[in-house]
């Protein structure tokens, strides 16, 4: 039987990105979707290298069946929702995956595993210095997402403790070709292209790191090819500023500039207002109270030394990710054509 790696979430931005970049190096695949799973970031693909496998990262027995022939594991798979106005649907999800999925790697004898995280489960700086691997997670109440990805540090550092092989990589905010959901990131992007170039666009004090999806591919595969067991890798990019995002984003279209940085105080309000909206016509907020309150003026900004001098990790300029994430949106149809005719021209997709 040939060995195989096997992907959780392998339909996702990052899980489709990193089951093409094993591909293009000759490596047998199986991707673990959930059924009912939209493959459209899958098509295309060697068949005789890939294989689909259904069922649920959640139940064990069905992850431990579809790890059948694979001596790795890179467990991708995440509920990548910021919020929900019923909490249980974010929390619970990510933390029975986890415990269920790396159960039945345990069972099966898995060689190494890879384990998506966050820079998320890192919390904030209490500066402008990027934090590394060591920073404790520092947010109290978070926003349920981030809480998930701290407990499920927890429970990975147990298992750790234990002898399980698992590596854990940290990727920052991400962008990038591919997020065919779209993922929070990529709504960020897309309201911006949606706001009239006459406005400005509402913008935050404080920063984030941007990273692009193939980079963040490929540091996956640098962690199980020359990680240490055990250890932790932040896989980032560039540290930007939330003006600094939108003046890039507004240089790269010629759309709406950033608005002066606005106040966590006004940003509560904005977020106070678009939670009850989501409660009342359903979607999800631009940002939430607790959001406003932990990211506004706080800076979840990263270095990723770490992995560049153990991993050998690069990765390309936030620009260039953010300039890949517009081209991407406008070459598959998630922007109103009225809307993309008032894009330069030197950004619309050959």
């Amino acid at each position: 039987m040939v060995d195989s790696s096997l992907v959780t979430g392998a339909a996702g931005f990052v899980g489709s990105n990193l089951v093409r970049q094993l591909l293009a190096r000759g490596d047998h695949v199986k991707a673990f979707v959930r059924p009912g799973s939209n493959l459209r970031a899958l098509r295309d693909l060697p068949a005789d290298r890939l294989k689909i496998a259904v069922g649920d990262a959640r139940v064990e027995p069905s992850v431990y069946a579809a790890l059948a022939g694979c001596s790795k594991l890179y467990h991708v798979a995440a509920h990548f929702r910021l919020w929900d106005p019923k909490p249980e649907k974010i929390l619970a999800p990510t933390l029975e995956a986890t415990r269920a999925t790396l159960g039945a790697a345990q069972k099966r004898g898995i060689e190494k595993i890879v384990l998506t995280s966050s820079v998320g489960a890192l919390g904030v700086a209490a500066d402008q210095t990027p934090m590394d691997e060591s920073h404790a997670f520092n947010l109290e109440d978070p926003e349920l997402y981030f809480r998930a990805k701290h407990e499920v540090d927890l429970l990975v550092d147990d298992l750790v403790s234990q002898g399980m092989p698992i590596v854990r990589v940290l990727p920052g905010t991400i962008a990038g070709p591919g997020d065919w959901k779209p993922t929070p990131n990529g709504r960020i992007v897309l309201d911006y292209l949606n706001t009239p170039p006459t406005s400005h666009f509402p913008v935050a004090g404080g920063g984030i790191n941007v990273v692009d999806v193939e980079d963040v591919a490929q540091g996956h595969m640098l962690a199980m090819d020359r990680g240490v067991l055990g250890e932790r890798y932040i896989l980032g990019g560039d540290n930007l500023t939330f003006p600094q995002v939108f003046e890039t984003l507004c240089d790269l279209t010629g759309l709406a500039e950033p608005s002066a940085p606005k106040s966590r105080a006004t940003m509560r309000i904005a977020a106070s207002v678009f939670e009850l909206v989501a409660r009342l016509g359903g979607g999800e907020p631009r940002i939430t109270t607790r959001l406003a309150r932990d990211y506004v003026d706080a800076y979840s900004w990263v270095t990723s030394a770490k992995a560049e001098r153990e991993l050998g990790y690069t990765h390309r300029p936030a620009r260039d990710a953010l300039l890949r994430s517009v081209r991407w949106f406008l070459g598959n149809g998630f922007v109103a054509q009225r809307v993309a005719n008032r894009v330069r021209l030197e950004l619309r997709p050959a």
